[in-house]
């Protein structure tokens, strides 16, 4: 008699694990189709997308939509920089006597262009801010030391007429008597104001400790009238901007007057080599002041001289040589929170873009297609000095010129061999 077999409970759940692994294999060929959709990664197009992709990306990749434009050549705040030399102006045959500088936004009135800038004329060069203690009446330190400031008129922005002095250096001991430079302008309810740095001692004592001053004019022929001195509060000891106020730039935003303006930090008498360098705001409603900080001030971390112009509904800003984020065009929706919107090359040092909405309270900044800088480099050693020259740009919504777009711009060879390294630094005794 065969003998009859009882399930146990180990049986019973082998039958079960058996049944089961049974039913997976039968339904596995749906669900290792679903697995396998679930488990495949989206991967980057080959047609640029227009907008940031809904799936996991690299951040190099995550970024590049945080731009105005994916697409480099399709950004509006990115551009070439183009350089025309000026007709019209004398530098004494580059002797090093005569310099020009910090030129001013171009303005448009009555069909002829306006600048202000820097002027340097003196017997001999300047010797260096490392012996400003050694200067006199005649002799300057800097190439902006001894300066007053002159104004020039143009019909076509390449010629230039030189006219004469709009604000000369006043009597010792008022502000500016050492040096009156870096001008810019603003034009409010008719009238015109130039902001500027005004020098009591000779640049180089202690690091171009100076305030800003302003003068006003009912025309840009002048004459001008002294208007105050310290326009900008200095910061109190301690702050970031505790010694200097330079650079001032004017424009017309949101129904006030918007002064950005440039310290240097981080930087004493003795230590000139680990400063840093920021951008800082005031505002007012009228143009003598009071001016009130910012309290989020600095509003950029990188820059030399600053310069800025009305962009859609808010302001752009260009940032060269100090900083982690120099050689930058960046963008503020507010005028005040900065993002880098390009990386730029071969910048305009000091530039002063004209551009017909700088002081119109604009809502719809257009952007610029060209201004004026200076080159700093134009001497010869121990002769040195600056020219203004005019660049030309396409950081406009109203032009679409490929030609400032091409990210392929190729230079001599004798461009890059000119910064060689000094003979004392070279590999072989490193």
């Amino acid at each position: 008699m065969k003998k009859q077999f009882k399930p146990t409970w180990a049986w019973m759940g082998l039958l079960l694990i058996c049944g089961a692994s049974s039913c997976s294999q039968k339904a596995s060929p749906k669900l290792t189709s679903q697995a396998a959709d679930a488990s495949v990664a989206k991967v980057f197009p080959h047609k640029m997308p227009t907008e940031k992709p809904d799936f996991p990306m690299s951040a190099a990749m995550e970024r590049m939509f945080d731009y105005p434009a994916p697409r480099v050549h399709d950004n509006e705040l990115f551009s070439q920089f183009k350089y025309t030399r000026l007709e019209g102006f004398d530098y004494h045959g580059g002797d090093g006597t005569v310099s020009r500088r910090d030129p001013s936004r171009p303005i448009l009135v009555n069909g002829t262009y306006y600048i202000w800038y820097t002027k340097r004329d003196t017997k001999v060069p300047p010797i260096g801010w490392d012996k400003a203690a050694e200067v006199t009446d005649e002799i300057p330190s800097t190439d902006w030391d001894l300066c007053d400031i002159w104004y020039a008129t143009s019909k076509d922005g390449i010629t230039w007429a030189e006219q004469g002095v709009a604000v000369a250096r006043p009597p010792k001991p008022s502000p500016g008597w050492r040096s009156v430079c870096t001008p810019d302008i603003l034009v409010w309810k008719g009238k015109y104001y130039l902001y500027y740095q005004a020098f009591n001692e000779p640049s180089g004592l202690k690091g171009d400790w100076c305030p800003v001053s302003v003068s006003y004019a009912d025309s840009p022929n002048g004459p001008w009238t002294h208007g105050g001195d310290e326009v900008i509060p200095f910061g109190k000891k301690g702050e970031w901007d505790q010694d200097a106020t330079h650079d001032p730039f004017p424009i017309v935003y949101k129904g006030k007057i918007y002064l950005y303006y440039k310290a240097a930090y981080n930087k004493w008498p003795d230590d000139r080599k680990h400063y840093a360098v920021a951008h800082g705001l005031v505002t007012a409603t009228d143009p003598l002041g009071p001016f009130t900080k910012h309290p989020l001030n600095p509003v950029l971390n990188s820059g030399h001289e600053t310069t800025y112009f009305p962009f859609k509904g808010g302001v752009a800003a260009l940032a060269i040589k100090d900083g982690n984020e120099r050689e930058t065009i960046q963008y503020s929706e507010d005028g005040v929170n900065f993002h880098i919107a390009s990386v730029v090359s071969l910048t305009p040092t000091a530039a002063a873009p004209y551009a017909a909405d700088m002081f119109t309270n604009t809502s719809d900044g257009r952007g610029i297609t060209w201004g004026l800088c200076h080159f700093v480099n134009a001497g010869a050693p121990k002769k040195g000095y600056s020219i203004i020259a005019r660049f030309d740009c396409d950081l406009s919504l109203d032009n679409n010129d490929p030609r400032f777009k091409d990210t392929g711009v190729w230079h001599k060879p004798e461009v890059y061999f000119q910064q060689g390294i000094n003979h004392d630094h070279a590999p072989e005794k490193r």
